[in-house]
């Protein structure tokens, strides 16, 4: 038996198992199959990569003569089909994307883009490498909080003025996370055409209410419309995203605007022209303020975006589809909501296929939202 190829191909086996059905309960055994699977989801070609050369090594050097080699070696066949579905669901992200813009009335904002394919496969971790045309200015204190109340600022290095704004919100669960992680691919994107782009460290912790919480990201917009303008913002068209907790904070401050019960200390205004949602914990933080987005629901909602994933074993679906619904039923503006198949939580963290499809769409939602906003 040749136990190294057994090995290899074992537990690519049981991670493809697990990226096509998830463990979805109990907590525990769902976050360890998001754990485990969350690069495999988003960039499979890795795992084909690894069971064509550890077959061919097997083959090479004349280890599968046995029967229990050609059995490892029919696994190795069936698991190579799996990561095939499992590529196929990742391909498939651009016409879901695409059809949910459509069914929004946003057809004629989308775009022609050409895929980084190659760049995509080198360098899959969003966090890797940033462009050479991008600055990025660290650590610039928008609160008293210390490292807490710290954001990043990412731009061109054409330095444009009167720039549109994106803020994005790192997931964690509330309790740990960093502004240095999720959404880059993202972000540079966004730099990339002239915006400018922020990502905001927030309070963690046990020992810290949501109400904080929420208070930090309404800061941030002030700070934004304060301070950010020496940087070339825009105060005027400023978008809020987030991913996991993120998202949860991005919706529920978007819902929220100019309120002075969660935002003491600020006079500044706190409103935003949209807001997207990717892979959003929308349940209930604490009791320390309406802690959930389906309690601040309102028919003068900005637009909104949400992404989620079926296979999201961290945050599943059913949340992000009740959101949905709760929002259509009353909001005047469009409510974009994409249903990713087989993604799961943190699809952001990868320079993905998948993702690069969700980034095209947020680009033709925040075509929309400008256009629409320019037209008013």
């Amino acid at each position: 038996m040749p136990w190294g190829y057994l090995i290899s191909v074992g537990i690519l086996a049981a991670l493809t198992l697990l990226a096509l059905w998830p463990l979805r309960a109990p907590g525990p055994l769902a976050r360890l199959s998001w754990i485990l699977t969350m690069e495999l989801d988003e960039v499979p070609q890795i795992g084909v990569v690894w069971i064509v050369a550890a077959t061919a090594i097997a083959f090479a050097d004349g280890d599968v003569e046995s029967a229990g080699a050609w059995l490892v070696f029919a696994l190795a066949c069936v698991t190579t089909v799996g990561l095939v579905v499992v590529l196929a669901r990742v391909h498939r992200s651009a016409s879901t994307v695409r059809r949910a813009l459509d069914r929004s009335g946003m057809a004629a904002s989308r775009r022609a883009h050409r895929r980084p394919t190659l760049a995509m496969f080198a360098a899959p971790v969003s966090f890797l490498a940033r462009p050479g045309e991008i600055e990025r200015i660290k650590n610039i204190a928008y609160g008293d909080e210390g490292r807490a109340h710290r954001l990043d600022v990412y731009r061109h290095r054409s330095r444009p003025a009167d720039a549109p704004v994106l803020v994005h919100f790192h997931g964690g669960g509330m309790e740990h996370g960093n502004k240095s992680r999720e959404a880059k691919p993202l972000m540079y994107r966004f730099a990339r055409q002239g915006w400018v782009c922020v990502s905001a460290n927030y309070r963690l912790g046990g020992a810290v209410r949501y109400a904080d919480r929420l208070a930090d990201v309404k800061r941030v917009l002030a700070w934004i419309r304060t301070e950010g303008v020496e940087l070339g913002a825009d105060p005027n068209l400023i978008i809020v995203s987030g991913s996991s907790a993120g998202a949860h904070l991005a919706i529920t401050a978007a819902l929220t605007p100019n309120e002075p019960a969660l935002q003491p200390d600020i006079e500044c205004d706190t409103s935003v022209a949209a807001a997207i949602g990717f892979y959003g914990f929308y349940g209930h933080a604490d009791d320390s303020v309406p802690s959930s987005p389906s309690d601040v629901v309102r028919a003068a909602a900005p637009p909104l975006l949400i992404a989620h994933g079926t296979n999201d074993t961290f945050a599943p679906v059913d949340a992000a589809r009740e959101l949905v619904e709760r929002l259509r039923a009353v909001a005047t503006q469009p409510v974009v909501y994409i249903e990713l198949t087989g993604a799961q939580h943190s699809f952001d963290l990868f320079h993905s296929v998948r993702y690069e499809a969700v980034i095209d769409g947020v680009e033709t939602f925040t075509d929309w939202v400008r256009a629409h906003r320019s037209a008013r």
